[in-house]
């Protein structure tokens, strides 16, 4: 992923980042979308080059991607021209300065350990979603078992490395996730994980609910 937040990164690829195993997050991320019942309409938040937004708008699913990015969002609009792409700032004010209709399903890929204020992207989230709709929301996965296996093995700086502009700010394990969605009003949370062994996965999903 982006060493900048999303802003200020500049996009100069097509396909998923982080090569063969951004690949399998995003097969893991779409095989989940299809599973959903009563989803025709999907906002993609943080979608940077478009690979989820497009690859979905292929299956014949209703997508609009919305990223900051503005290199991001014209190559995600030349890549995949069966898909919408708007570039905006996305925050809590995101519903007003965007006229949209409701979705069915917000969803959101490794974009939300790039914020400062992650409720940012949630409370965007939120606001553009239907009454009963759903968010599919992944980001990096933490632990205490992983972090511990980080610091015993010496990777623990390279992982949470502070000598790179932007990158992930944010790092979220299953407690504060839940606790970051259920604040914003999120409900029936459910978790599934992608890459290596369990307990040290690389990342987190997490399917939730908007309340009545």
């Amino acid at each position: 992923m982006s060493t900048l937040p999303y802003s200020e990164f500049e996009w100069n690829t097509t396909g998923a980042g982080n090569g063969e195993s951004g690949v399998g997050l995003a097969e893991a991320i779409i095989k989940r979308v299809t599973a959903l019942k009563d989803v025709k309409r999907i906002c993609d938040l943080g979608s940077g080059n478009g690979y989820i937004t497009g690859r979905l708008a292929a299956r014949g699913y209703d997508v609009v991607g919305i990223d900051a990015s503005e290199s991001g969002t014209r190559i995600a609009g030349e890549s995949y021209p069966q898909a919408r792409f708007i570039c905006a700032l996305i925050d809590e004010g995101l519903r007003q300065r965007v006229a949209l209709e409701s979705f069915d399903l917000v969803i959101s890929s490794d974009a939300i350990e790039h914020f400062y204020r992650p409720g940012d992207l949630v409370s965007a989230a939120v606001s553009l979603l239907k009454a009963d709709g759903q968010v599919l929301l992944g980001t990096p996965y933490h632990g205490y078992f992983k972090n511990l296996v980080l610091s015993l093995t010496g990777k623990m700086d390279g992982h949470f490395s502070v000598l790179q502009d932007g990158g992930h700010i944010k790092f979220f394990s299953v407690k504060t996730l839940s606790q970051l969605l259920a604040s914003y009003g999120l409900t029936d949370l459910s978790f599934s994980f992608y890459g290596r062994a369990p307990w040290l996965w690389k990342n987190m999903i997490c399917h939730a609910h908007k309340s009545d």
